[in-house]
């Protein structure tokens, strides 16, 4: 066999094992965003988007930054990499060590965090949210909820790095779905607490929604719990190594590479954690509501990042990985292309079935109990602006890890600087005359500024090794998925039109949530039917890839019932 007919059969094989890797993740990521929604229904219909929710969102919001800094940032796309490589060249004892020290020092550094973040709560929603002061009772909720859901910052970093080791490994299903554990966990806890809370809390001093605050608590210890059965089994255990046998643990070379690869990726971060400060001040500066609307949406939005974009991220950060660690540029090149192809033949239509049906699915979702119409309207708003950039942060989520592996540093804190900056500026014009959701949009406009960068980035590192990165066919990619994401976003928005006119919401009664559903159940198809139809016109092979492995998985689980 000629070496171009196995470079391309490698290839091939290389692409196959992303996307069966990413339909794995997409599967179980699906199932913990589908939690995620329940959870945001829960409080949308417990406690609307008023006070009660700004202050959770904020209080939530800290400890939240904290862990993508440390946690699901830097952290997770360095130790990938770097465990793969300790692997290879020195061999599984080696490789488990690393993970082990990584888990050590992990552990002690964010409960020192931790620590400094309980003593200093106040200081620190005094900085986010300072505007909450005006509000008699406001602040002082945000301070205690704060207290509480700080300690979820060390488990869910534990949690992050359980993920990254076990990907490395090639184990992917139960990493994803320890998130839908932590959702399902923190819905259960939470409403429980909340309901007992809303009968005896009052003689402890203690709302409702603080009894949600132990919910997350909870799930993120459940998170980190439930992936070390799958680790062990996999071949971790803590082993006391003597300094004969090796290294002191800070003279550990993979070690020292992964916090050398940490830092200046942690700056990076640290540039964009600046911008959601001062985000989350001028949405609280909006009146209340803003907050609550904006976090909403965002959630809305990651349903999609979480599916399609950070499942292809992680499932093609080890193959992609191994294959520089191989020298193999070339199917390192291909396997990075197709995975953003794949971004664009999923999420750009994701991104208009956001942005045209935006109220339909917020009143499906959301508007019940003390979520009102005028909250709809609002988070669809906000929801529409968002949806503009939601293909770039899915790229960014694949493109950011793919510098990591590299071994290149630089260009993911420059990206995340510029990204940064861009935000900052157009966040301050925009908010004047369009108010909260001004933030969304600038937002949105800063990740495509960021995916343009890192994909021009990404060019010239595989330039060095005299490899191609062919970046028109993802241009050309990226427009044919527009075009069609479009086409079928309008179609839907037709169809919405006509059924909002045939079942009008004032007449359903007690079947309205019922019916919704069946409605946006039929605009679900529909713009499926539509998407594959004009790929298969167009002859876009990432939609008809994906179709057929989702049909596959399909026909084999019937086989698997049948039997």
């Amino acid at each position: 066999m000629a070496k171009k007919d196995i470079q391309h059969l490698s290839m091939v094989s290389a692409d196959t094992k992303v996307i069966k890797a990413a339909s794995t993740m997409g599967f179980a990521t699906f199932l913990s965003r589908i939690l995620g929604l329940v959870r945001e229904q829960v409080f949308a219909v417990m406690f609307g988007a008023g006070n009660f929710m700004d202050a959770f969102n904020v209080a939530f919001r800290i400890p939240n930054l904290l862990r993508d800094l440390f946690a699901e940032g830097a952290m997770s796309a360095s130790l990938v990499p770097t465990f793969i490589r300790a692997r290879t060249e020195g061999g599984e004892k080696r490789a488990w060590r690393v993970a082990g020290l990584v888990f050590r020092v992990l552990a002690v550094s964010v409960s020192v965090l931790t620590l400094v973040g309980l003593i200093f709560a106040p200081e620190l929603v005094s900085l986010y949210a300072s505007a909450f002061k005006s509000i008699p009772g406001k602040f002082e909720l945000t301070v205690r909820m704060t207290r509480t859901m700080f300690p979820f910052f060390p488990l869910v970093a534990l949690a992050a790095a359980f993920m990254g080791v076990l990907n490395a490994c090639g184990i992917f299903f139960m990493p994803a779905l320890s998130s839908a554990l932590f959702n399902i966990t923190s819905i259960i806890v939470g409403v429980a607490c909340a309901v007992f809370f809303s009968g005896y809390g009052a003689k402890f001093g203690l709302h409702p929604i603080e009894g949600m605050a132990i919910g997350v608590l909870t799930g993120g210890l459940m998170q980190a719990v439930c992936q070390l059965p799958s680790l062990y089994k996999t071949g971790y255990k803590w082993v006391a190594q003597s300094r004969e046998e090796y290294l002191p643990w800070y003279k550990e070379p993979y070690l020292r590479q992964i916090l050398l690869l940490m830092v200046p990726g942690t700056i990076g971060l640290a540039a964009t954690q600046v911008n959601i400060l001062i985000n989350t001040i001028l949405a609280t500066s909006q009146g209340t509501g803003a907050v609550s609307w904006l976090n909403y949406a965002f959630r809305l939005m990651q349903f999609p990042i979480g599916v399609f974009g950070v499942s292809l991220a992680i499932a093609t950060l080890p193959t992609f990985s191994q294959q520089l660690v191989s020298r193999d540029m070339q199917s390192a090149s291909e396997t990075l292309s197709r995975s953003l192809r794949h971004v664009f033949a999923i999420n750009l239509p994701a991104s208009a079935g956001l942005a045209f049906l935006g109220i339909p699915i917020i009143k499906v979702i959301f508007q019940y109990g003390r979520f009102q119409v005028e909250d709809t309207h609002a988070t669809a708003l906000a929801l529409t602006m968002y949806a503009i950039g939601l293909t770039a942060y899915s790229a960014v989520k694949i493109l950011v890890p793919a510098c990591y592996a590299f071994g290149n540093t630089r260009v993911p804190v420059v990206s995340s600087v510029l990204a940064v900056l861009v935000t900052i500026c157009l966040n301050l014009l925009l908010i004047g005359p369009f108010g909260y959701w001004g933030l969304a949009l600038g937002t949105s406009v800063a990740a495509v500024v960021n995916a343009v960068y890192l994909i021009r980035a990404i060019q010239l590192m595989f330039g060095k090794y005299d490899v191609d990165f062919p970046v028109m066919p993802i241009i050309k990619a990226f427009g044919s998925h527009l075009v069609i994401a479009v086409l079928m976003g309008a179609a839907c928005l037709g169809t919405n039109e006509i059924l909002e006119i045939l079942l009008p919401d004032t007449f359903l009664g007690t079947w309205l949530p019922f019916v919704r559903a069946m409605k946006m159940s039929i605009l679900l198809l529909e713009g499926i039917f539509i998407v594959f139809i004009l790929a298969k016109m167009l002859n876009l092979s990432e939609t008809s890839e994906i179709f057929s492995l989702f049909f596959e998985k399909f026909k084999k689980k019937l086989r698997v019932k049948a039997i």
